[in-house]
């Protein structure tokens, strides 16, 4: 019981946080690493919680229509391409490369948010050609993927900033469009926690439960409120991404 007063309360604000502008699972993961589960069982666990909530915020988007399909399965593809290569590059190159890189570019993409007050406040359409869009969107999605399955906080916030900066998404197109790539990446993840026996069942069950609740009521905000939700989750996200990496 001691776990679930833990990880439920805080998963609700994950997927709250996460379906509005990614970075949920900076504080999703450290909830079940408090609650004193063993790291590996802790990141499966939390695939299990996060995918369900993902799955909710995604359907979200797409009765309302900001989910483009071809597009969104397209660059869930890539997103699964990349997040594998992510994975296996990870187990030969050093951690603390990415860190430092990250450290760098953190600033750099907060300082954008700042400066472009108008992030994805544009009508449907506008911007760029479909063909662009398209290739945009596909490159994100494979090298952000690969990011995903290297070291992984942050993905949906960049993605977003991404997919609304240099795809000229309207900043809903482009929730929808990260939340299918999400959740993608996080149903290959799970599965593959499922089969080394790395998820704990019944908790993953029950965070997964505060974790669509969080999704449900972020993705409603988003709908009707847009870049007035996004934009000031999206530098409360890269802040605390910021501080987890100086932190180690």
């Amino acid at each position: 019981m001691y776990q679930y007063l833990i990880v439920c309360p805080l998963v609700f604000l994950a997927g709250f946080v996460d379906s509005i502008a990614g970075g949920g699972g900076l504080i999703s993961l450290p909830a079940y690493l408090a609650a004193g589960i063993p790291p590996h069982l802790a990141i499966g666990t939390n695939k299990m919680g996060s995918t369900m909530g993902t799955v909710i915020s995604t359907a979200r988007f797409a009765k309302n229509g900001y989910i483009k399909v071809k597009l969104s399965l397209l660059a869930a593809l890539f997103a699964m391409i990349g997040s594998t290569f992510g994975a296996h590059l990870s187990m030969l190159a050093s951690e603390r490369i990415l860190k430092g890189m990250m450290l760098l570019a953190l600033p750099v993409v907060a300082f954008y948010v700042l400066k472009n007050k108008n992030l994805g406040d544009r009508q449907e359409g506008s911007g760029i050609p479909e063909r662009t869009m398209f290739l945009i969107t596909m490159g994100a999605a494979l090298v952000i993927g690969c990011y995903d399955g290297f070291y992984g906080p942050g993905t949906g916030t960049f993605l977003l900033l991404i997919l609304t900066g240099m795809a000229k998404m309207d900043v809903r197109s482009a929730s929808g469009t990260t939340k299918v790539i999400n959740l993608s990446s996080n149903i290959a993840a799970l599965v593959t926690f499922l089969i080394n026996g790395k998820v704990l069942i019944p908790l993953g069950l029950a965070s997964g439960l505060f974790c669509i609740a969080g999704h449900y009521i972020g993705a409603g905000l988003v709908v009707k409120n847009g870049l007035k939700v996004v934009r000031p989750v999206v530098l409360v996200v890269l802040v605390c991404l910021f501080v987890k990496i100086i932190k180690g």
